[in-house]
């Protein structure tokens, strides 16, 4: 694609966002990026900044004007419900905002990045592909069905004409974290032993450069309407922190406990995390997240898109040396 193609994207200076825009500038494409706040996520990429707001169409459609894709990954991640109903508005309203304003600027593709979250999780047994039941509950957690609900705002637009690809990534690691991220502030507490205890069970973990050449690729070749996994490899919190000890030496905690004994532990976490002006990193949705245990394929994306994951010492090697960079270790 050439220099002169200008590529919109919402969510730029989130984990994925900052690593989208960057590998969008190594192939040469020209980025204009729909910012809310300013972050030094973006500082010193030549890129084009617009401010704007998934929630004001108006801003929407001056920032997809001119523009030939727009990769959407503005969204609210929670794991502690939706007390304001900020979830359902960014993650639904917002998506159906850019998508409407997408298909009314005439963008040739737009790609939705989603979650793995938008499947049934709870009720999974076996394999969770593409094919598998979605969040549709109340059952499911406030996020979870705001995600599915995207995908559905989503199809509505596709369904007047517009040209969009869906990709749902697990849970994600990498480099470029500026926030950063629940898990980058969870491998940074294992570096400093802020870590008292780690907590049985686990997820699927997936670089984020991976999924951004996961987006990519769902941009140029996946097919209008469809649903992309991209998934790593199922790790336990366990792996995760020795992991982290072979790459920085420092040792992880000696105890391991199950989600019912931390359980107690969450109005104290939820007082922290008020103290630290962040939201904490385990409730009760996080323990019961940990404790999901299905396999999530990604052989769709593999098949269809050329999709492959690395490995996590890999990422945890690359995670902890941007963070040194960065000065968010030392």
């Amino acid at each position: 694609m050439s220099r002169t193609t200008l590529t919109a994207v919402t969510g730029a200076t989130g984990h994925i966002g900052s690593n989208l825009v960057r590998g969008l500038l190594e192939r040469g494409r020209r980025v204009r990026a729909l910012v809310y706040e300013h972050s030094p996520a973006l500082d010193g990429l030549d890129i084009e900044r617009v401010p704007g707001n998934v929630l004001e169409p108006v801003t929407l459609a001056q920032a997809f004007e001119g523009v030939d894709v727009v990769f959407h990954l503005a969204a609210m991640i929670s794991i502690n419900g939706d007390p304001r109903g900020m979830v359902g508005r960014i993650n639904v309203t917002g998506t159906r905002n850019v998508a409407a304003a997408a298909r009314a600027a005439g963008v040739r593709r737009m790609v939705h990045c989603s979650s793995i979250h938008a499947f049934d999780l709870v009720g999974a047994t076996g394999v969770v592909d593409e094919t598998s039941a979605r969040a549709s509950s109340r059952r499911h957690f406030a996020y979870d069905r705001s995600k599915h609900q995207s995908e559905q705002a989503l199809h509505e637009e596709i369904a007047r004409g517009l040209d969009a690809v869906i990709v749902n990534p697990t849970g994600v690691i990498g480099p470029f974290d500026f926030a950063p991220s629940r898990m980058g502030r969870v491998l940074i507490d294992l570096y400093h032993r802020r870590v008292p205890a780690m907590v049985r069970g686990g997820f699927d973990f997936v670089d984020v450069r991976d999924v951004v050449s996961g987006m990519l690729a769902a941009q140029e070749h996946g097919r209008t309407g469809e649903n992309y996994i991209l998934s790593g490899r199922y790790h336990r919190v366990s792996d995760i922190a020795s992991g982290a000890y072979a790459v920085t030496g420092k040792a992880p905690p000696a105890f391991s406990l199950p989600p019912w004994l931390v359980a107690p532990g969450v109005p104290i976490a939820a007082c922290v995390g008020k103290l630290r002006r962040e939201e904490p990193l385990f409730t009760f949705e996080s323990l019961r997240t940990l404790s999901y245990r299905c396999d999530v394929s990604s052989a769709k994306a593999t098949r269809e898109l050329g999709f492959s994951a690395r490995e996590l010492p890999r990422t945890l090697h690359d995670t902890y040396s941007w963070f040194s960079s960065a000065g968010m270790i030392h």
